[in-house]
């Protein structure tokens, strides 16, 4: 598939894609939102779309649930784009459209749904839907896109063809594609991520100083923060589970913040013979989120919706209210059955 092939938007969107132009090109003033503890797909989705539509002569503002995560600022030229969650209420009433970015639930996208709901709503996702889902008046749902940046992309592919995108677009793309594919080494990297990451090298996307940025600068404290979490790494004694534990407190002595901990469960996972893996967090408000990631057999969506949670078949996130010690334990239960559950016999009859 070459980079040309990535221009071909795939038949089952355009119809959405094209509603969501039409709620675009009639409004005025739009507000993007996405889930709480926004990650790269997310946020790259977003300032994607707000820059295009800036272009365009649309006042667009990001106001998310959650502060904009850090490590990607350097996509935003201009942080009047964004708006702090305590002044979201004031730029939704004004909008004449929201735009929902990588999520479909309700409460994934935190305070902001009671502003958002009931109001003129777009929305575009690549993961599977869940019930209750948000209610909005075009949808673009495809979990065979490899990240709702390449959604992002197809939607600037129907409105624009082969014409120039504003500076910092194609740069927001990849940043999309790039950390949703683990770097194109998870299972829904497709022949069209790679021809579209392609396409976007086309459009002026340097790759080495994207690696830079994303994944090749960390802070002293994330390190620190590393070599302590791995001290805490457990491994089951009969079932292929791993699992490191962060509490608070640990997080304060290394003057950690959330994002410190982004990449953390992969070294679980990387061990050898890792079925799933999990990394247990200590929120500030005393409850626990916990990130599931599978090596392929197990559905860790299936376990994480047992506990309100979700997302993919083999990476899925949950956010509990019950302390860290409780959390770990109820979340890890539900690992193993579903685990031990590969190895059982089919039941007879």
């Amino acid at each position: 598939m070459t980079s040309s092939a990535a221009n071909h938007v795939p038949a089952h969107r355009i119809e959405g894609l094209e509603r969501i132009l039409a709620l675009l090109d009639a409004a005025r003033r739009i507000v993007l939102t996405t889930h709480v503890n926004a990650d790269g797909d997310a946020v790259g989705s977003e300032v994607a779309l707000a820059l295009w539509l800036a272009a365009r002569g649309k006042h667009v503002r990001i106001a998310n649930p959650t502060p904009f995560p850090e490590p990607f600022a350097y996509l935003v030229p201009d942080r009047a784009l964004l708006v702090d969650a305590g002044d979201a209420r004031d730029a939704v009433e004004q909008a004449d459209l929201v735009v929902v970015l990588d999520t479909g639930e309700p409460k994934r996208i935190g305070r902001i749904f009671p502003l958002v709901d009931g109001r003129p709503l777009a929305l575009l996702d690549h993961h599977p839907e869940s019930q209750p889902a948000i209610p909005a008046d075009a949808v673009v749902r495809d979990p065979t896109a490899c990240a709702t940046g390449e959604l992002i992309f197809d939607l600037l592919r129907l409105a624009v063809g082969d014409e120039a995108w504003p500076a910092g677009v194609a740069e927001a793309i990849y940043a999309a594609i790039v950390t949703d594919t683990g770097s194109f080494r998870f299972s829904n990297t497709t022949p069209r991520a790679h021809a579209i990451a392609a396409e976007l090298l086309r459009r002026g996307v340097d790759p080495e100083e994207a690696y830079r940025r994303i994944y090749g600068t960390v802070p002293l404290r994330r390190i620190r923060l590393l070599r302590a979490a791995l001290e805490r790494l457990e491994v089951d004694e009969r079932l292929p589970i791993t699992w490191i534990t962060v509490p608070r407190k640990l997080m304060e002595e290394c003057g950690a913040t959330g994002e410190d901990l982004d990449g953390l469960v992969e070294h679980a996972r990387s061990i050898e013979g890792t079925e799933v893996a999990l990394l247990f967090r200590e929120t500030v408000e005393g409850g626990t989120k916990v990130s599931l990631r599978s090596n392929g057999r197990v559905d860790v969506n299936a376990i994480a919706r047992q506990f309100g949670g979700g997302g993919h078949v083999k990476a899925s996130g949950i956010l509990l209210g019950a302390p860290l010690e409780e959390a770990t334990a109820r979340v890890l239960e539900a690992t193993r059955r579903a685990v031990a559950s590969l190895e059982a016999p089919p039941a007879n009859g």
